[in-house]
């Protein structure tokens, strides 16, 4: 009896070093993540300069929808830091409702994006073509990458608000939501860089 006790008991010990383990390693893999998107967009707006220096370049201009979409996203990013504030304060109740509020302003963020292409295409400005240019395709592939990244933001939120409206998280384990937190933060500011290099360079 006593060897099944010290069994169950090694077991659970084992269990919760892989867990610890697992959680050390959480935030150096998120890090080394969204150091190869850094480099991915980087790349890409490093060919656009280089493209459009080359001629045969079609000048656009930006919807005036994709100004409401970086107001979205930046004030997610400060709703994002309040859930993040009151999981430190076992607010539980608020963290849930300032993840909730991140989570439809991300919607919208996405929402107004999709608008914003409608728009382009009414510029004449189209991603494939015999009317489509380099600038607009360049503007389309950067736009979809960062949406396609903003997916997985989406994807974790909503884990991070279920888990919070099952009381998962407290101030003493609240993992989950700052990795959330630090991958949403990035986004934003990924974002704040394309809109602007995109503003200035078209």
């Amino acid at each position: 009896m006593e060897s099944q006790i010290s069994k169950k008991e090694l077991y659970k010990i084992r269990k919760e070093e892989l867990r610890q383990a697992k959680r050390k390693a959480a935030k150096p893999m998120l890090w080394l993540g969204i150091v190869s998107i850094v480099m991915l967009f980087a790349g890409l707006t490093s060919a656009y300069l280089i493209r459009a220096d080359n001629g045969n370049w079609k000048q656009f201009n930006l919807p005036n929808i994709m100004f409401i979409s970086t107001a979205l996203i930046l004030t997610s990013s400060l709703t994002m830091v309040l859930a993040q504030y009151f999981i430190k304060k076992d607010n539980t109740k608020a963290t849930a409702l300032f993840l909730a509020i991140t989570l439809l302003l991300g919607f919208s963020f996405f929402y107004t994006q999709i608008s914003a292409w409608r728009e382009l295409t009414s510029q004449g400005i189209y991603f494939l073509g015999k009317y489509a240019n380099a600038s607009g395709s360049f503007l389309y592939i950067i736009a979809l990458l960062h949406l396609l990244h903003m997916i997985g933001g989406l994807i974790a939120l909503m884990v991070s608000l279920t888990k919070s409206l099952l009381k998962k998280y407290s101030s003493a384990d609240y993992l989950g939501i700052e990795l959330t937190s630090i991958y949403w933060h990035f986004l934003d500011a990924l974002w704040v860089y394309l809109f602007l290099f995109l503003y200035f360079y078209r």
